[in-house]
This record gives structure tokens, C-alpha cells and sequence, in this order.
């Protein structure tokens, strides 16, 4: 069990409070995590010793080549690859999909298939329709009215000109935790590329991308508590394959094929700091073991939380809770319509309480107008992450009540 109360010292943005004296209350994590003190001296401790480009001969930039090796070594470890070879690394997940989309659209030919789904964020939508206009079809999966995918539709729209399959594992806007697994036996022995937003689901649960069997995964540190950078693993050998946009001066093998510019070095020290404070948090031998023990403990933390909102709210006559509940696995993200108010006037109010909530539809546009809630304006979000406590999620609930 985590000692919450130790782990709230840890994440000094905790103690912030409004000039009502109201202390700050962080359900905003699914939009970004606050970070720990770690994370914080680490990208601060970079500047001070370390601050130089790679691949020089003096003593700076000789540490930032081993922090940045560091970083891909760990990440790999996080993720589960083959090694520090498969981690590349990108300014957030969207720029590196459309990195991908356009190598990808070079290898891929016209009267080709990519299957998307409609619950997805936009970033793992909008870079794959850009194909449409090399010629290559775009499929959409639905999703149906309890905010989880039509997996008839998946075995439906699968077929000999399928080449790749783009999916979430969880879902940003309402916490849905989608079966990628039984996708990946849809496919087992069919040459498609398996690609998997993980941007949601890294923050919750642990990834081992080779027991998956994606091909390509990418996530985004500012959701588990580090700075943002975006991360992407790709299966080895893959990404020499794409042709991707690339300076004639860079690296041209993988991992490096695909990044652009000089990376943020000492964010990506920040990224190295998160992924320790996560497995801080467990207990092993190995670092992957201490990872897994860590998902393990605070998965258990957020989901009694968040189950503890999401069955509260769904006893408050004006609110509506959407998506699946908890007798399935989810993510503790929790999300509703209130009867009379708008998302936007009850985050409002819940702002002047000093609580972080989101409004919106959170950059999954289509999920949000499948369920027919982009006229009220989306649904109101609130995120548990592993430093909220049940004091929080109670004064939440008590305000959201009389609302």
C-alpha cells in the first residue's frame, strides 16, 4: 500500500491556495500531471552541470550523451522494447505521428486501408487521414452509445488491403479502456502495422510492448509526472524502413531517423526523473520489476478513488456519469453532464472551489459528437492521479452535489 501522505511532500504544486484560503485540489491529471521535486531538480540540476549539445569532446557535452542514453535506456525498460534503439524522441505524440504518417504514406500504396477509431484523441486521427490524399483509404471503427468501441465493426472493416491498424488503449476524454488485445488476435500472422496511442493508459497501468505485440507505441511524459517530451517506440528494424523527414546531416538509422532538431536535454532528463519516481514507488530486484510492483499500487490507489466518484456522481440526480463504470477495467477518469449547466459553467465553478477540472471534448472531437454531447459542450473531466487523496475526492463530490 503507498503512504499517499509521504508521496503529496514529494509534489510541491500541492500546497498552492487561492486568496479564499482553499487549498488546491489537481483532478486535471488526465491533461498533465503535476511533478515531483525529482523531476524537478533534475531538468534544474542539467542547467547547472550538464548543459550542452551531444557529441562533443569536452566534459558537458560528454554527460549529456550519457544522460540522453540514460533516458533510452530506461524508456526502454518503462515500455517493455527490445532496447535503447527502439525509443525515439519528439518534441509531444503528436508531432512524431505526423512524423510517422508521412514516412509511412511513402511505403504504403494507393488502394491501401488504415483502420482509425472514432473514440480516439484527434492526434491519433488527424495524421492518419492525411493519407487519403496519397490515394489510401481511411476506415473509421464506431463507437457505440456506452462510450465503448463497436468490435464488430473491427472484424468488419478488417480485411487483405488493411495495412495498418491506429488505436488508443484508453480513452482521453472518458476513461474507456479499449480491447487492443483482441484486436492483435484479429491480426496475428497479417502483415498490418499495429500502432497504439498510449497516452492515456501509460500513466495507470504498466506497458510491455513485446507481450502486446504493437508495432509502434507512443506516449507523453507530462502525463506520468515528467516534462513534456513525447516518447515512440518502434519494433526494432522498423523505423529504418520509413523514409521519414530528416536532415541529410542527422542520423540516419534508427532511433535517430525520425527525430529533428536538437531535443530538449534537459527535459529529457526530466523524462529519466519521472520514470524513477514511478518506480520509486514498487518494490523488486530490477528495475522492471519495481515499475510493475509501482503500476500495481497505484492502480489500486486510483481506481478506489475514482470508483468512489464515479459511484457518487452517479447518485446526484442532475448528473449524468459517462462512459463504462467500474465492474470493467478503465482508467480513473471520470467524466459527466449536469442537467442544467454547461461542462464550461461547472468547471467554473468548481474553479472558484480551487479544483482542477477540464471541460471540453479534450481533442476527441469525434467521441464527443458520437454520443451526442458537443452541443452542451462536451462533458466535464476530472482525473485521479497517485497524489489525490480521499479527503479531495469527498470535497469534490460534496461541492459537485450542490451545484
Amino acid at each position: 500500500m503507498l503512504n499517499i501522505s509521504e508521496i503529496r511532500k514529494q509534489f510541491p504544486s500541492l500546497s498552492l491556495e487561492d486568496d479564499n484560503g482553499n487549498t488546491i485540489i489537481y483532478l486535471d491529471g488526465p491533461g498533465g500531471t503535476q511533478v515531483p521535486n525529482s523531476v524537478i531538480e533534475g531538468i534544474s540540476n542539467y542547467y547547472k552541470k550538464s548543459n550542452a549539445n551531444t557529441h562533443g569532446e569536452f566534459n558537458t557535452s560528454k554527460k549529456t550523451d550519457i544522460l540522453m542514453n540514460s533516458l533510452r535506456d530506461k524508456a526502454s525498460i518503462f515500455l517493455g522494447a527490445e532496447n535503447k534503439k527502439c525509443i525515439s524522441l519528439g518534441h509531444n505524440m503528436t508531432t512524431l505521428n505526423f512524423s510517422l504518417a508521412r514516412g509511412l504514406s511513402k511505403l504504403f500504396k494507393k488502394g491501401d486501408e488504415v483502420i482509425i477509431t472514432d473514440l480516439d484523441h484527434e492526434a491519433n486521427r488527424g495524421p492518419w487521414k492525411t493519407l487519403s490524399e496519397k490515394g489510401i483509404k481511411i476506415k473509421r471503427i464506431n463507437v457505440l452509445e456506452n462510450g465503448i468501441l463497436d468490435y464488430d465493426d473491427f472484424e468488419n472493416k478488417i480485411n487483405k488491403n488493411t495495412v495498418m491498424i491506429a488505436m488508443g488503449m484508453s480513452s482521453n476524454a472518458i476513461g474507456t479502456v479499449n480491447n487492443f488485445s483482441k484486436i492483435k488476435k484479429l491480426i496475428e500472422n497479417k502483415d498490418i502495422i499495429f500502432l497504439l496511442d498510449a497516452v492515456h493508459y501509460a500513466p495507470h497501468f504498466p506497458i510491455d510492448v513485446r507481450k502486446i505485440g504493437c508495432d509502434i507505441l507512443l506516449c507523453s511524459a507530462y502525463k506520468f509526472y515528467g516534462p513534456h517530451i513525447g516518447i515512440l517506440y518502434c519494433k526494432l528494424n522498423l523505423l529504418d524502413k520509413l523514409e521519414t523527414d530528416r536532415l541529410i546531416v542527422q542520423d540516419q538509422n534508427a532511433p535517430y531517423r525520425i527525430e529533428t532538431g536538437t531535443l530538449n536535454h534537459a527535459a529529457c532528463h526530466g523524462v529519466e526523473k519521472a520514470i524513477d519516481f514511478i518506480s520509486s514507488l514498487g518494490s523488486g530486484i530490477s528495475l522492471r520489476d519495481k515499475i510493475d510492483d509501482a503500476y500495481d499500487k497505484l492502480g489500486e490507489h486510483e481506481n478506489k478513488l475514482a470508483s468512489q466518484l464515479y459511484n457518487s456522481l452517479s447518485r446526484i440526480n442532475n448528473i449524468k456519469v459517462i462512459g463504462p463504470d467500474f465492474s470493467t477495467l478503465r482508467t480513473p477518469t471520470v467524466s459527466f453532464v449536469h442537467k442544467s449547466k454547461s461542462a464550461n459553467e461547472v468547471c467554473k465553478l468548481l474553479g472558484k472551489k480551487n479544483i482542477c477540472a477540464w471541460d471540453g471534448h479534450f481533442y476527441a472531437m469525434k467521441a464527443i459528437q458520437k454520443l451526442g454531447l458537443e452541443e452542451r459542450g462536451g462533458v466535464t473531466r476530472l482525473g485521479v492521479s497517485v497524489y489525490n487523496n480521499e479527503e479531495e475526492i469527498e470535497n469534490t463530490i460534496k461541492i459537485i452535489s450542490g451545484i
